[in-house]
């Protein structure tokens, strides 16, 4: 199930392979990848991960979720991951992929529309998410194709 990642890299960061998981049925979680994003001489700048295939769960919580470190904010890298992740999707034959975001992350919100995301709705997480435990309550639903 678990792909080669070897080739997740653009020149000017890679994505650099932490762990898989497998997937765990009995709380809906999909099998996924967990990657550090590292600057090419291996500076870890943040961390992304990518959750295989769909449900109902990846609706509200994403196939990719990423995060970067303070100090390397505003240069993109969140883009460059998800762009990076958009391939290994497609080599998963995933014809799109969800990202999500609490609707006041204004940083995340900019990433998905640079990415050309659509924006399906600012949506009310269901009562039992497992987000609830994070405090969250809404989230930005957005859809990318990936053709």
């Amino acid at each position: 199930m678990f792909l080669n990642t070897d080739f997740l890299t653009d020149g000017e960061i890679k994505l650099q392979l932490e762990k898989t998981v497998d997937a765990i049925p009995e709380k809906e979680w999909l099998p996924a990848y967990h990657f550090a994003i590292c600057d090419m001489n291996g500076q870890i700048m943040g961390k992304c991960d990518f959750r295989i295939g769909h449900s109902h769960k990846t609706y509200y919580g994403g196939n990719i979720g990423y995060t970067i470190s303070e100090k390397f904010r505003g240069h993109r890298y969140a883009v460059k991951a998800c762009r990076l992740l958009f391939e290994l999707a497609k080599k998963h034959n995933l014809g799109y992929v969800m990202i999500t975001c609490n609707p006041q992350n204004y940083a995340s919100r900019k990433t998905c529309e640079i990415l050309g995301g659509e924006l399906l709705e600012i949506a009310k997480l269901p009562a039992d998410s497992d987000m609830r435990v994070l405090g969250e309550d809404m989230m930005c639903i957005f859809r990318f194709e990936l053709g």
